[in-house]
């Protein structure tokens, strides 16, 4: 698989059709990416994380991620450069979104224009996102082959009904296996 390098990480706003994917890619500027509508899911090496329209993602710079919607997004890219790590944080991280952080980063994503009140603007912005809570919503990669195969799956079609059992079939894996991998998850 290539990943692009997409050097400046982009502030934007854009739309992004439900099921549309954004492949892999890195920045060598930190990221905070806010769906204003539906929900967004971003995957690395590590995992995946959610994000519903209350909360955004912090990708640090270098980050090798791939962004997916669940429902049309409306979609806000904050990029900061690699210097400027307001939280401090060097891996994923869901954070919460309050109104005015909402609102914050709407008006600053929607109009690039550089002026005194962009900059103030993006001031509070900082300061806003300084005091926004981290949430736990990160899902682990599995490690094993077949459940990573069955995750996957899962991936590709999150409303799909079958069984683990019926799932595990399709990649290759014995009832037996599917309910041992069951357990160990749960453990």
């Amino acid at each position: 698989m290539e990943i692009r390098h997409q050097p400046v990480a982009p502030t934007r706003a854009q739309r992004l059709a439900s099921g549309a994917r954004i492949d892999a890619h890195r920045h060598d500027d930190h990221q905070i990416i806010y769906a204003g509508r539906g929900v967004l899911s971003i995957s690395t090496d590590a995992g995946t994380w959610v994000a519903p329209g209350t909360h955004a993602i912090w990708v640090p710079a270098g980050t090798v991620h791939a962004h997916r919607a669940y429902g049309d997004l409306e979609l806000h890219l904050l990029g900061l450069p690699a210097g400027d790590n307001p939280l401090g944080l060097t891996s994923p991280t869901v954070l919460t979104v309050d109104r005015l952080l909402r609102e914050l980063i709407i008006a600053y994503t929607r109009d690039n224009r550089e002026s005194p009140e962009r900059t103030r603007l993006r001031a509070v912005l900082l300061d806003r996102l300084r005091a926004s809570a981290q949430q736990p919503l990160h899902l682990p990669s599995p490690t094993a082959p077949l459940l990573r195969a069955v995750c996957a799956v899962l991936v590709d079609n999150p409303g799909d009904t079958r069984t683990l059992g019926e799932l595990g079939r399709e990649v290759g894996a014995s009832d037996r296996t599917c309910h041992g991998c069951s357990a160990a998850i749960s453990a």
